[in-house]
């Protein structure tokens, strides 16, 4: 294993600043794939420590921020900024400079760890995470215009120049320490997937697929998390851009299994009669979410069932190792957009 590996892999992920709440939590629950520990950061930032991470996507830390912002990019259209580096401070710097910086190759910037003093030091010091304006200003009045220079400042008089605590962490972030840690937001008590069809559409058959792709994500989804639902809401988009919405709660309790969302989802979408409504989209929300944990499984004396729920944990095995959409029910491969 690399150093870059032994060393903590933090991302810092900025999201636009007029990002819609919808679209930001989107981005929160796509991070929370990629690794449970993701603190949010609001109104439009998250970071994430990825370092258990690494080994489960089999990708390394730059490949695992191309791997996220593609994702977001692909899924809600957010342009993110990510950043990685073994502290928050690095990180988080790094996502700002991945905008202009030209190493900061489609959006993501990395600075690996053996690399940090020679990153940080030639920068100026209000590039510096944390620092304020007042600060800068008082540094570079004594002629200390750099990171670096603040870095090899004695710590008696960066604490001198700028307050006591503030000049000590300053200088730690400085010379690229920083021991603040990813504290994980707790898990949304939500989560939704949308789609939008290529064209209004009247077909019964392709919106039965199109519910059933959305119910198959959903699960994998919290399955993924160890997470259950308790209700959906199906929400359907007409072609004059009206929408309506259905809420229903699962008949045998909280479940994560794409069966058990399937046959709901199916049973919202028929309880609307959509006979003659052209569609242009669907969405499917998940409710009053709980741990997989306090979930009692139910025996099921169904051999149909039991075989399902087996070709299920296959399916997501095989999902987890090839990547999303390798494997699943051949009725959600349709043109559906």
């Amino acid at each position: 294993m690399t150093e870059l590996h032994r060393s903590p892999v933090l991302l810092h992920v900025r999201c636009p600043r007029d990002i819609d709440p919808a679209a930001y939590q989107q981005v929160i629950e796509m991070a929370q794939d990629v690794t449970p520990v993701v603190q949010v950061l609001p109104p439009a930032a998250l970071i994430a420590d990825a370092t258990g991470s690494l080994r489960y996507h089999r990708r390394g830390p730059a490949d695992l921020a191309r791997m996220l912002r593609t994702r977001v990019l692909a899924h809600s259209g957010v342009p993110l900024l990510v950043g990685v580096g073994p502290s928050w401070s690095v990180a988080a710097m790094a996502s700002r400079a991945a905008a202009t910086n030209a190493a900061g190759e489609g959006g993501v910037l990395v600075v690996d760890p053996h690399e940090v003093t020679g990153w940080l030091h030639p920068q100026p010091v209000r590039a510096l995470d944390g620092i304020g304006p007042a600060q800068e200003r008082t540094l570079t009045s004594y002629g200390v215009h750099t990171i670096g220079l603040l870095a090899h400042l004695p710590e008696a008089t960066a604490q001198r120049l700028v307050g006591g605590r503030a000049g000590r962490l300053l200088r730690e972030r400085a010379r690229g320490i920083d021991h603040r840690t990813v504290v994980a937001t707790d898990l949304p008590r939500s989560t939704s997937a949308q789609r939008r069809l290529q064209a209004d559409t009247l077909a019964p058959e392709l919106l039965r697929s199109v519910a059933l792709s959305l119910a198959v994500e959903l699960g994998e989804r919290l399955r993924g998390r160890r997470q259950a639902a308790r209700a959906l809401t199906l929400t359907v988009v007409f072609a004059g851009g009206s929408q309506v919405e259905r809420s229903r709660r699962l008949p045998l309790g909280a479940s994560a299994h794409t069966d058990d969302l399937r046959d709901l989802a199916y049973d919202l979408l028929a309880s609307l009669g959509l006979q003659r409504a052209r569609v242009r989209g669907l969405a499917l929300r998940c409710d009053d979410l709980v741990a997989a944990t306090a979930v009692a499984e139910q025996l099921s004396f169904e051999p149909e069932r039991a075989h399902r729920l087996t070709a299920e944990k296959a399916i997501d095995q095989l999902n987890q190792r090839f990547g999303p959409c390798t494997a699943g029910p051949a009725a959600t491969y349709r043109d559906a957009g």
